[in-house]
């Protein structure tokens, strides 16, 4: 007797550049980042990062000259100074933020390990270091030429210090709530349908809550499963699309759960006023 394969093993289902696979076999899809929104994430950053250094060495060269500095350091200073702008701040910036910057909060991103890890002062001062020259001294061509020819949007930056920009915001969920399937709403007024294992009723609303995100063939094969898992809890049985019995009997369930809290909600409140009575001829101390 041979095993079903797990969904995992379906490599078709699979977008192998977006995958990552964690220590315990689980396969997650992670969204990089587009060129387009890391350059404006950057032009953000670079934005942030110029000005502050700006006002810096404006500051280190009006004050050398009272601190009696030679005039001969002037240029290591200013040197020191745009270093500690635009490679040393942006990398504790990166450190102690986890991967954010304004640029990357701004819209939503963040910089991850390649295995989808928290980076390390030595990946971001990395990253800053070869920023300087493939951003600010080429205006950014560089990091977008090199973005463009690789599936994860990397800069030279990331491919060295091996790190990538991944893209963290989802949209809102959508609602799942669906009625009872026209063919069954005859067999749904007579039906029965006892309680089911919780086990069973989580997957058959992960089920229908992802249906549309599976291949026809696994969508099929994953039906029909839960539907013969089902099918004991259930009386009669239809004659029907595996998918559509899932659908009425999740709306079945949730329709008589929902009458079950009704009822018990008016049963507390006609109870209320005994439960909240004081004993006869015991005053009321307030």
């Amino acid at each position: 007797m041979s095993a079903s394969p797990p969904p995992a093993a379906f490599a078709s289902d699979v977008d192998v550049d977006r995958e990552l696979l964690t220590g315990e076999a689980v396969a997650l899809q992670l969204r990089p980042t587009s060129v387009a929104l890391r350059a404006a994430g950057a032009a953000i950053d670079l934005l942030a990062y110029g000005t502050g250094t700006g006002l810096l060495g404006w500051l280190v060269l009006e004050t050398a000259p009272t601190l009696g500095v030679p005039d001969n350091l002037f240029a290591a200073l200013g040197i020191g100074t745009a270093v500690l702008g635009l490679v040393v701040a942006p990398a504790v910036v990166e450190t102690a933020t986890q991967g954010r910057s304004l640029g990357r909060w701004a819209l939503g991103s963040r910089i991850v390990r390649d295995d989808g890890g928290a980076v390390a002062f030595r990946h971001a001062f990395i990253r800053s270091f070869v920023g300087l020259f493939e951003v600010v001294l080429t205006f950014g061509g560089v990091a977008v030429t090199v973005a463009m020819v690789n599936a994860r949007a990397k800069r030279l930056g990331d491919l060295i210090a091996g790190t990538y920009s991944q893209y963290e915001r989802v949209a809102a969920a959508p609602s799942n709530t669906f009625g009872v399937p026209t063919e069954l709403a005859e067999w749904a007024r007579t039906a029965d349908v006892g309680r089911l294992p919780d086990a069973l009723s989580r997957r058959i609303a992960q089920f229908l809550a992802q249906a549309s995100g599976h291949t026809a063939t696994t969508r099929q094969r994953l039906a029909a499963t839960l539907a013969r898992d089902a099918a004991a809890y259930v009386s009669p049985i239809p004659d029907a699309d595996p998918e559509l019995f899932l659908a009425a009997i999740a709306v079945l369930r949730r329709q008589r759960e929902s009458t079950a809290l009704e009822l018990e909600r008016a049963r507390l409140e006609q109870l209320a006023p005994t439960l909240s009575a004081l004993p006869h001829g015991f005053p009321d101390r307030g």
